[in-house]
């Protein structure tokens, strides 16, 4: 079989042989990842591995291999975000499935398993503070994955029409998608003790998500009508800003991928806690048992 040899222009490897942003070489990807936001959290995450191969930092990109239970695990940081979704779930395929030498893809499609393990605000009163909730649908609200030919082959579209009518969506913004959670993964990680939620990737931390400091925002009552909207029986439950895209472009390439967050934040309570570091590292055990 032959297949287009892809350009340097379009994947860039670097002079080592590690690819542009990640700085990873392909024997070094796991089948295995957990992801998150802070750099820091990486070493938090590996702290839990038996051993550890190795490390790489870049920009807001942070790695450390290695293994948990003789299983290879990596944990990453893919900074904030949904556009650096972008960039790190096509470099990990890129490592996984195109041949660096050739600039081909491989014959064969290497299925990765991704986690993103994050921190959340919650959009329903009864979601208490710590509460992990895995983003069983992640609606987003970036726009990102609208650049992509096989984005309405991974999303939900009459969830997506219902949405933005009762919500009013404004037509200047990008239009919403919204991706299933890997099924089989969810089944895994969430247990029968973590919540299922339909949860908000935003474009942005303040504005975007409803919050005003100095500037009006375009559409104040957005927050009270996602609180009380319901599609089937599903109300939406918290917003971060990474799950949508992460499970978007997991599923068009062909990998399985959830994110669960903790909730640090209830927005309908008014209530948060700076102090989540335990309920994360708690978090954090679960996951790696389970992944």
């Amino acid at each position: 079989m032959t297949h287009r040899i892809i350009e340097e222009s379009e994947m860039i490897i670097n002079p080592n042989g590690t690819i542009f942003h990640l700085h990873l070489h392909p024997e070094q990807l796991t089948d295995r990842i957990i992801l998150c936001g802070d750099p820091g959290r990486v070493d938090m995450i590996a702290s839990f591995f038996n051993t550890k191969e190795f490390e790489v930092s870049s920009r807001e990109f942070h790695t450390i291999g290695g293994t948990y239970n003789g299983k290879p695990i990596m944990a990453l940081s893919h900074g904030i975000g949904p556009d650096n979704m972008d960039i790190v779930i096509n470099e990990l395929d890129a490592l996984a499935n195109i041949d660096f030498k050739t600039r081909q893809i491989k014959d064969h499609h290497r299925t990765l398993t991704m986690v993103r393990i994050g921190t959340s605000g919650a959009l329903q009163p009864e979601l208490k503070l710590g509460t992990p909730v895995i983003a069983e649908k992640a609606i987003g609200f970036d726009g990102v994955l609208n650049f992509y030919a096989k984005r309405n082959d991974v999303t939900d579209f009459n969830f997506e029409q219902a949405f933005c009518k009762a919500v009013k969506w404004n037509p200047l913004w990008a239009k919403p998608y919204i991706v299933d959670a890997d099924a089989e993964l969810v089944a895994r990680i969430g247990g029968n003790d973590m919540v299922r939620g339909n949860t908000i990737s935003a474009v942005g931390f303040y504005g975007p998500q409803g919050r005003e400091l100095r500037l009006e925002l375009a559409h104040p009552q957005l927050n009270n009508l996602i609180e009380n909207f319901n599609y089937k029986g599903r109300k939406i439950t918290n917003y971060e800003m990474e799950s949508a895209p992460l499970q978007g472009f997991a599923k068009m390439l062909g990998h399985k991928a959830m994110t669960v967050c903790c909730i640090i934040a209830n927005r309908m309570n008014h209530d948060a806690t700076p102090n989540y570091k335990t309920a994360i590292n708690d978090l954090i055990a679960t996951v790696i048992e389970r992944i």
